[in-house]
């Protein structure tokens, strides 16, 4: 249960209120297939993990991120050899993520209509890139349900207690609702927040959770969000 009625209820975006991570798994495939004559899949996503992880401090989150990882990828896996065609198939499909159909994820207009007739006051918090986590947002519907946005380059426990302090919330009185384990609970968790955790089935490695780093941790778990509505 949670330890004390929230004054401010934030949800994270991506694979919280809308499916996200499908669509860039399906790009990594595509990629793959394009770089095929570099290696199989397993050795092509790995490296374009190893891209990301040691560029991400320069680049961010989010699928223009993507786009200049794939790039630089390519370039590396064929020793410069790649051909501008395959340049510009690897950029056509970043682009495709910049304006895929936002359809929320099942439960999340009803959660949400149901806090706002409550009178909760509702945020949307999510990391990534600017303009395109904004246009996710203004594609999804869903901008009306919240009294505020807060777009970031990363969840961490800083983050969380600038933007709380922003808004003159007790961190005990701050409640995170969200799919990934290692920007939407522990960090919130680290600051004295409260953490509601909704797994989604797929999860980029990035955000995965050793379990030995939960032991002993108090936050609540669900199965779907429409359960969230049983803690509040």
């Amino acid at each position: 249960m949670l330890q004390r009625p929230p004054q401010l209820l934030a949800f994270d975006a991506d694979d919280t209120l809308w499916p996200n991570q499908p669509h860039f798994d399906h790009v990594e495939r595509e990629m793959c297939a394009i770089l095929a004559h570099c290696g199989d899949a397993a050795s092509i996503g790995g490296r374009l993990y190893e891209v990301q992880r040691r560029n991400m401090h320069l680049y961010g989150y989010g699928a223009k991120s993507l786009m200049l990882t794939m790039t630089e990828t390519a370039i590396q896996l064929t020793d410069g050899a790649v051909t501008g065609r395959e340049i510009q198939q690897l950029l056509d499909l970043g682009k495709r993520l910049l304006d895929f159909p936002i359809e929320p994820l099942p439960g999340v207009v009803e959660v949400l209509g149901e806090l706002k007739r409550r009178g909760e006051r509702l945020m949307v918090l999510t990391k990534g890139d600017l303009f395109d986590q904004e246009s996710k947002l203004a594609r999804s519907g869903l901008g009306d349900f919240f009294d505020h946005v807060e777009i970031v380059s990363e969840k961490d426990a800083a983050t969380y207690q600038r933007v709380l302090a922003r808004h003159g919330v007790d961190p005990a009185a701050f409640l995170m609702i969200g799919n990934s384990l290692k920007s939407d609970i522990l960090p919130v968790l680290a600051v004295g927040g409260q953490a509601i955790y909704v797994p989604y089935h797929t999860t980029w490695v990035h955000e995965e959770v050793p379990a030995e780093r939960l032991v002993g941790l108090d936050f609540i778990s669900v199965e779907t969000l429409t359960d969230v509505l049983t803690y509040l």
